[in-house]
């Protein structure tokens, strides 16, 4: 495994037309050697948009009136601190839908699978809508130190507010100083993806040092755009019986809910705790 590029302005290093070599700053909260999903997911949603975008370029499309409406992330294994590929196809192409499908590998073997769809939009602010209250804001939370219950070099990154209720469960604002990739301007979506993976790791049940909780996919749902430079997650954890659980998570930017993320997780226990 190649040593990660140590540069301290963004999360991932473009090597080539569909290639990425990571920072430190990517590094994981389990595993010193893997990547954290959160920059990640971020990483393969700004694949995603480069890969519309360009399409429309070849159609001489000028516009885009498709937009996120969901994307959902299969997580096959380990995704190991190295240079990494990022494939992108479109499923079905459509004027008012689009689904588009993106394969992440890493030393030719696929790590991660990813599809996401693009509906029409259209006025509907006389019915517009949702149960969810807005989160107070960023500035009405204490900054947390996560790096104190959390280790690695993305945790590290992050700017972070939070508000813990109880074991399981708690609200957080996320921002970050670094740019996704080095030098290449990041869309609203991908940005505020990169942060949404963390959900797992504001609402605890569990000393993470006892009791590993991993999630194997992240999905996401949104009813509008996110804007601005923070993430709001409002999350409840619940683990159950039989090694499995649920991250649930309401979320925000600073002008209110955006949508939902759920996260399926593995539950076991560390050292025979």
């Amino acid at each position: 495994m190649s040593t990660p590029t140590a540069e301290p302005d963004s999360y991932y290093q473009r090597t080539g037309e569909r290639h990425f070599k990571p920072t430190a700053h990517a590094q994981g909260a389990w595993h010193t050697d893997e990547q954290h999903f959160s920059p990640v997911g971020g990483l393969i949603a700004h694949a995603i948009d480069r890969h519309r975008a360009d399409r429309r370029a070849e159609g001489g499309r000028p516009g885009d009136a498709l937009a996120l409406a969901r994307i959902s992330y299969d997580i096959l294994g380990l995704i190991a601190l190295d240079e990494c590929e990022i494939t992108v196809e479109t499923v079905r192409p459509g004027r008012t839908i689009e689904l588009v499908e993106a394969v992440l590998t890493v030393a030719g073997r696929a790590v991660v699978r990813a599809r996401a769809w693009y509906l029409a939009e259209s006025d509907t602010s006389a019915v517009a809508g949702t149960h969810d209250q807005p989160l107070p804001a960023p500035e009405e939370f204490e900054p947390w130190a996560m790096a104190d219950q959390w280790n690695g070099g993305y945790i590290a990154s992050l700017d972070a507010r939070r508000r813990s209720a109880a074991p399981g469960r708690a609200a957080a604002w996320l921002s970050t100083p670094l740019d996704l990739v080095a030098g290449e301007p990041c869309g609203p979506h991908a940005a505020f993806i990169a942060l949404v993976d963390t959900a797992n790791g504001i609402a605890v049940r569990q000393d993470p040092t006892v009791w590993m909780f991993p999630n194997t996919d992240l999905t996401i749902h949104f009813h509008r755009r996110p804007g601005g430079r923070w993430t709001g997650l409002d999350t409840a954890v619940t683990f159950g019986p039989a090694g499995h659980g649920v991250t649930s998570t309401v979320l925000h930017d600073v002008d209110g809910p955006v949508g939902r993320a759920e996260q399926i997780l593995t539950v076991r226990a560390l050292n025979g705790g």
